[in-house]
């Protein structure tokens, strides 16, 4: 969490940034500021341009957006707590299970099985009312995509053919409580980080690897200080539009249903985007890595290896077995 006086600085950094600009805001009603930790060129900054013009342009420039990429006002954890606070109006990334805890459903080790299935389980009615019920921890949702694709590890110690080959390695993993018990249940040494430490780690052997979405670990240059690259496929998880509900309700009714519509076809793009290039990250990092792609009766194993997660998380009431078969029946499109 940030401090009282972290937060304070946040303010006056974004008064004094966007200070030279008041002019030009003369006729803005609102002020929409977002930040995300990754950098300019990474997909989900680029769908976010897209939001900035159609809003603006959609609301005749009542409403003006501000855009922070690269981490340049924290880390993850630090831009959920100052949307939260009110001082961020929106950010996308991780800590969604601060807006409800049931988003930790949707990151759960193979949950879906591929790209469609994933798009059918965010766009479901199962998915729709967990986005609603987060306003009632303060937050807006008007749309959840997916997180960039599906998670590969990579690594300085061995190819991962098989869970025992995760045994005691110090993995990096996401400040997140469903990756720390899905990489105990491989067996790894799970080390929480911010993402943008990682890289250091790896050079310095504070940890022997990670697992990311492939454009994460192509635009934060991962490959540099890895040998290894292993794809299962085993994980995605969701991507909320994560929005200071005060500040939403703010909005009059003809802004409120602008923005949310921006919002979804801001999503929806993000994801096209990022399906997209999938494979065009993963042939990059192949080339500069040694890489293993686990499959079919290979990858039954690793299915195995998870269920203590599925088992720890339904124990501790974050979600039912019956939240389980449901979002797995929404994903296969035979429920909402």
């Amino acid at each position: 969490m940030v401090s009282r006086f972290q937060r304070w600085l946040v303010v006056v950094m974004l008064v004094g940034v966007t200070a030279t600009s008041c002019r030009q805001e003369s006729n803005s009603e609102f002020r929409f500021r977002y930040a995300n930790e990754q950098p300019l060129g990474a997909l989900r900054s680029q769908s976010m341009l897209f939001f900035e013009a159609e809003l603006e342009k959609r609301s005749k420039g009542r409403i003006q957006v501000e855009l922070y990429f690269g981490g340049v006002l924290g880390h993850e954890r630090e831009l959920m707590d100052f949307v939260a606070t009110g001082a961020l109006q929106g950010t996308r990334g991780g800590f969604f299970t601060d807006a409800n805890p049931k988003y930790g459903l949707l990151m759960m080790p193979f949950l879906v099985n591929d790209w469609d299935q994933a798009i059918r389980l965010v766009n479901s009615a199962f998915v729709r009312k967990i986005n609603h019920e987060a306003a009632k921890n303060g937050f807006h949702i008007p749309a959840t995509g997916i997180s960039q694709g599906f998670r590969a590890h990579t690594n300085n110690r061995r190819p991962l053919k098989h869970p025992d080959d995760l045994k005691g390695l110090k993995m990096r993993v996401p400040m997140q409580e469903v990756y720390v018990q899905t990489a105990l249940a491989f067996g790894e040494n799970p080390q929480e980080l911010p993402y943008t430490e990682v890289y250091q780690a790896l050079q310095t052997g504070v940890v022997d690897g990670q697992d990311n979405a492939p454009a994460n670990i192509w635009d934060f240059k991962i490959h540099e200080v890895s040998k290894y690259l292993t794809l299962t496929y085993y994980a995605t998880g969701p991507d909320p539009f994560m929005v200071n509900l005060d500040w939403y309700q703010t909005l009059p009714a003809e802004l409120k249903e602008v923005f949310d519509e921006v919002a979804r076809e801001t999503m929806t793009l993000s994801d096209q985007l990022n399906r997209d290039k999938e494979q065009e990250y993963i042939d990059q990092l192949s080339a500069e890595l040694e890489t293993n792609i686990v499959s079919g009766v290979a990858l039954q194993p690793f299915r195995e290896a998870v269920q203590p997660a599925y088992e720890y998380f339904i124990g501790k009431g974050d979600f039912t077995e019956d939240d389980v078969k449901r979002a797995r029946a929404a994903a296969a499109g035979g429920g909402s």
